[in-house]
């Protein structure tokens, strides 16, 4: 088990160190120049000149990607070009923002898709489980800004109009300061996620309550619930993990569109902020953090799988 942990951990360090690369050659292709985007279309050569050198654009780029990775250990994204100032104050509070949507998310997601799973597949064959499978495909087939404009549609424009359309935090203000706004962009995101987790969660645990041991539990008298909540549900939960994972990564990238549509000032507004003005730090900054909690995500499931494989903890 510990070697499967460590294999894991050295191929996230490896896939990390890849992403890097690509991200970075990837910015070099972008246009523009970021010294003259800093010092505008008026300044001298000379100045342009100064700034490349200080800014260690005058080197190669094979030095200028190592640099910039010794800076990320240390927490150090590089400046940005549209406000001036370091990538990391332009980026500490965009973060955290986004970790809260993406956390409140989960929070309601995971639960509700575990939930309708385990029902949907007690009431196997039944009118129930056809309307969770039903309603669960049909999310599943919308994408996340569709969903979130019918929210919109639905909750704060024609019909009921109970809750806000956008976000309009005042600067300074965190916008989990005002909950109502924070409802919209949360339910958006975890309609989009709960439909693969309840989908997994209903297969998973018909394979389980089908099994031998399930079987033995119930002639032996155990009740039902402690059927489910010991025997079949700890089973389920390693295979169900993987797909909680991957959708939970897919939060850190579907967060962009969420933000964009609700206006969430998180790192998806700041990304698409970026590409606008060429922000190529930025740029790089939020992708590196994206492709981060993707792939740490992605390990600790990794984990919880191996640590919930009943042969794995046997011969550890």
């Amino acid at each position: 088990m510990r070697r499967l942990i460590l294999r894991r951990l050295v191929l996230s360090v490896v896939i990390l160190l890849a992403v890097s690369v690509v991200i970075f050659c990837a910015t070099l292709l972008l246009p523009g120049d970021p010294a003259r985007a800093i010092l505008g279309q008026q300044a001298t050569p000379e100045r342009i000149a100064a700034l490349n050198a200080e800014m260690d654009l005058d080197k190669p780029a094979i030095v200028r990607y190592f640099y910039w990775l010794g800076g990320l250990f240390v927490g150090d994204f590089g400046y940005s070009t549209s406000s001036g100032g370091p990538v990391s104050a332009l980026l500490s509070q965009r973060l955290v923002s986004s970790l809260v949507l993406m956390c409140l998310a989960a929070i309601v997601s995971v639960p509700l898709g575990i939930g309708f799973g385990i029902y949907s597949a007690l009431h196997h064959g039944t009118r129930r489980d056809s309307a969770v499978t039903w309603v669960s495909l049909a999310l599943a087939a919308l994408p996340e800004f569709v969903i979130g404009i019918a929210l919109v549609t639905l909750l704060a424009t024609s019909v009921f109009q109970v809750l806000p359309a956008v976000t309009m935090a005042p600067p300074g203000v965190a916008p989990w300061r005002l909950p109502s706004q924070m409802i919209l962009p949360t339910i958006t995101l975890a309609l989009v996620v709960a439909p693969y987790i309840a989908r997994m969660m209903r297969a998973t645990m018909l394979d389980v309550l089908d099994s031998g041991y399930v079987e033995m539990a119930r002639l032996k008298g155990v009740p039902e619930r402690r059927v489910i909540l010991r025997h079949a549900l700890p089973h389920a939960v390693g295979p169900v993990a993987q797909v909680i994972a991957i959708q939970l990564a897919w939060l850190a990238g579907g967060v962009v569109v969420a933000e964009f549509l609700f206006r969430y000032p998180g790192m998806g507004q700041a990304l698409i902020d970026a590409v606008n003005f060429r922000d190529v730090q930025v740029v790089q900054a939020v992708s590196m953090i994206v492709a981060a909690v993707y792939v740490v995500v992605n390990l600790l499931a990794d984990i919880v799988g191996i640590l919930s494989n009943p042969k794995l903890r046997s011969q550890s």
